[in-house]
């Protein structure tokens, strides 16, 4: 086909009716010229074709009309690989913008007639993106019979490995006979690796044939790197995810077992995948930890070992002999790995090596001072540690920014060390007494340092709480400061002003003031003509901060007033003005968990918080606003106990979820108490997103306080 011929129609196309990603397509006729005539902007067209008809993985209804013009360049012989690997990524996506469901699949199944001739080209390249398009179509009339013909004639084992997945996705019993005989060490091992994957695909049970060719095939990953599959490209890791998320005893026992052989194998390569791979298991299965910390322990002078030991926490303490002996080695970064490490498994053995090494394990400090550790799990007091921490801190004190002598400003660098100083001190509490003139001295540039101050000073006698307070209020025009300073000495004045400069600062600080103010309670009255000042303000449009600030100004108004014909109009206007719109869901969810303190009064905001039930990300705070608010005759506390339940098992808001639960126990229905014993009780984390370093740890407090839960129930 000629090129003049592909592109035929093109500019006369109504792309200004059909929308991508960045708007009306009228930039496409362009786009698609350049990346077919194959010149110098030809590889920048693609990128942008790629960011407009299939952005991030989103199709659109560009991307219907695009599709037999990308066909035509393919068959035409000109960027032909490329235009086929767009094409399958087109019908590859489920997730469609503006366009009818599976009509993007269906534009690119309409041009199997052009592709699959291109199954038997000369160029085996051509022809493994020719069937991995043809699989992402999942087209049986006319794709099948072709992919299944051309894997009978291929003789290209890469290519025989495409198609056998194309196969797959096109007919996976199929597949799965063909694969069954594809096992053996003889086979090429692209195309075994594909074998094994459509055995799991097709469910097939996993069997020693499957466990000895995938051991066979480590290391694995430049194999699974040769198809275009992204499930492949990590072959060990999607192969025992796959057995874990089937959530059988012997499924779980087969993926443990093959990361355990592949743990212990001599080859480093292959350990390195199977510690990759056992850092996922360790992520989505409760029981992996305990199966496979005795391989993993003899590695700890591996890095990814060690995050991975530092993840699993107090678990893998039979790794703190090996950690311990690894941190007290030569000051480099494997050491302050494994000290960091060694401060979450085993802190206690961790404390006197941080401080023997103290100022030369900077990862270590940061998880000593709370970066990875539970925030009600202080780092273990060490008396040598101690005295580093406060000559460094006095030091602190001592030091100015060069040429910043009068500025009070730090460097980000600076600003940090001195922060993981401040925050073990204030863990220690009254332990750390001694601090005291160090902390003071660094509280004028430093002012997060009062909340450490206040700590500290709670045990010391009156006159040195009295030097602490005389330092704190020549800074409490600083919000924070003056809360340290309430908290010490019960004053009021200080904060009363600070926080009224806050409000009129608006924004984050603004909200953080009318918080104070609710915590002072009826002792903040005289602020209230500011709060009400502030309330009537003009706003040009509904923004989050605007919200949530009302919303801090709603419950400083109630605790210090408690006038509910005053505040229950506002929180009903915080409701409205969200709207449902998911940029507003957090403050709605702050909201429906907060209106709790109205008590009865808050009873005309019932409709609102049944409103939220339906959404599981804000189900647990509404159910938790109901049964404060609600009237108790009218609720019905089964369906506010499955809203609880879908938002945990949707992973929705799982720790809002298990409040709302435990207050819910006495009313559980034996089913309800199923599933809950099945989330508390089960091999499969709930906690699946986050923070990665802190995921398992998380889940593991989830899972005690939904046991805690069911001891309620009894």
């Amino acid at each position: 086909m000629e090129l003049s011929t592909a592109l035929a129609g093109l500019d006369a196309h109504p792309w200004t009716t059909v929308h991508h990603a960045y708007g009306p397509a009228e930039d496409l006729p362009g786009l698609l010229r350049a990346f077919a005539e194959g010149g110098e902007d030809a590889e920048e067209a693609l990128d942008e074709l790629y960011g407009s008809i299939v952005h991030q993985g989103t199709v659109y209804a560009a991307s219907v009309d695009a599709a037999p013009y990308l066909a035509r360049i393919a068959a035409s012989g000109r960027q032909t690989v490329d235009a086929l690997r767009l094409l399958g990524c087109l019908a590859e996506s489920e997730d469609e913008h503006g366009v009818e469901p599976g009509a993007v699949r269906a534009a690119v199944t309409a041009q199997l007639p052009l592709l699959i001739p291109l199954l038997a080209d000369e160029d085996a390249a051509v022809r493994q993106a020719a069937c991995w398009t043809a699989g992402h179509t999942r087209d049986t009339r006319t794709a099948l019979p072709a992919v299944r013909a051309r894997l009978a004639a291929e003789t290209e084992p890469v290519v025989r490995a495409e198609l056998l997945t194309a196969y797959g996705r096109l007919d996976r019993a199929g597949a799965l006979a063909e694969a069954r005989s594809l096992l053996g060490p003889d086979t090429p091992a692209p195309l075994r690796l594909a074998a094994v994957f459509a055995a799991l695909d097709a469910g097939e049970p996993w069997l020693a044939a499957h466990h000895d060719a995938v051991l066979g095939l480590l290391p694995a990953r430049e194999t699974g790197r040769s198809g275009y599959a992204d499930e492949h490209r990590e072959p060990l890791r999607a192969i025992v995810g796959t057995l874990l998320e089937r959530d059988t005893d012997a499924d779980r026992e087969s993926a443990l077992a093959l990361l355990d052989t592949a743990l212990r194998d001599e080859r480093p390569e292959v350990r390195a995948e199977a510690l990759w791979a056992a850092d996922h298991a360790c992520t989505v299965s409760r029981g992996a930890p305990r199966r496979l910390i005795p391989a993993m322990a003899p590695l700890a002078a591996d890095r990814a070992a060690t995050q991975l030991l530092g993840k699993l926490g107090p678990a893998a303490a039979e790794a703190a002999p090996v950690l311990a002996g690894l941190a007290a080695g030569p000051d480099d970064e494997a050491a302050d790995q494994a000290l960091a490490a060694l401060v979450l498994v085993a802190p206690r053995t961790a404390a006197p090596l941080l401080a023997r090494s103290f100022g030369r394990r900077p990862r270590a400090m940061r998880h000593a001072a709370g970066s990875h550790a539970p925030a009600d799990t202080p780092f273990p007091f060490d008396p040598e540690l101690f005295a580093a921490v406060r000559a460094r801190l006095a030091a602190k004190a001592r030091e100015r920014p060069e040429g910043r002598e009068d500025c009070g400003c730090t460097t980000t660098e600076d600003h940090n060390d001195t922060a993981q100083l401040v925050h073990l001190l204030r863990q220690w509490g009254p332990q750390a007494a001694g601090a005291l003139p160090e902390l003071c001295a660094v509280l004028p540039r430093f002012q997060y340092a009062a909340t450490a101050i206040t700590a500290v000073a709670a045990g010391l006698g009156p006159q040195q709480r009295e030097q602490a307070a005389t330092v704190l209020r020549a800074d409490a025009g600083k919000l924070s400061v003056a809360r340290a300073l309430h908290e010490l000495t019960g004053e009021t004045g200080p904060l009363l002003a600070a926080a009224e400069a806050a409000l009129a600062t608006g924004g984050r600080e603004g909200v953080e003031g009318a918080r104070a103010l609710a915590g002072l309670g009826p002792e903040a009255a005289r602020i209230l003509p500011v709060l009400r000042t502030v309330l009537g303000r003009t706003i040009d449009r509904d923004t989050t901060p605007e919200v949530d600030t009302d919303l801090a100004l709603a419950f400083a108004l109630w605790r210090i007033a408690g006038d509910a014909a005053e505040v229950v109009p506002v929180l009903a206007s915080v409701f409205d003005r969200c709207g449902g719109e998911r940029w507003f869901r957090w403050t709605t969810t702050r909201a429906a968990r907060e209106i709790a303190v109205l008590g009865l009064a808050g009873r005309p905001l019932t409709t609102r918080l049944h409103a939220l039930l339906d959404d599981p990300a804000q189900a647990p705070s509404a159910v938790l606003g109901l049964l404060a608010v609600a009237d108790p005759a009218g609720l019905d506390r089964t369906r506010l106990a499955e809203a609880a339940l879908h938002s945990a098992e949707t992973r929705a808001d799982l720790k809002g979820a298990c409040d709302a639960l435990r207050a819910l126990a006495a009313t559980l229905t034996p089913e309800q108490h199923r599933r809950l014993t099945a989330l508390a009780t089960g091999d499969r984390r709930l906690v699946v997103s986050g923070f990665a370093d802190t995921m398992i740890r998380e889940d593991e407090e989830l899972r005690a306080a939904l046991v805690a839960v069911l001891d309620e129930v009894g």
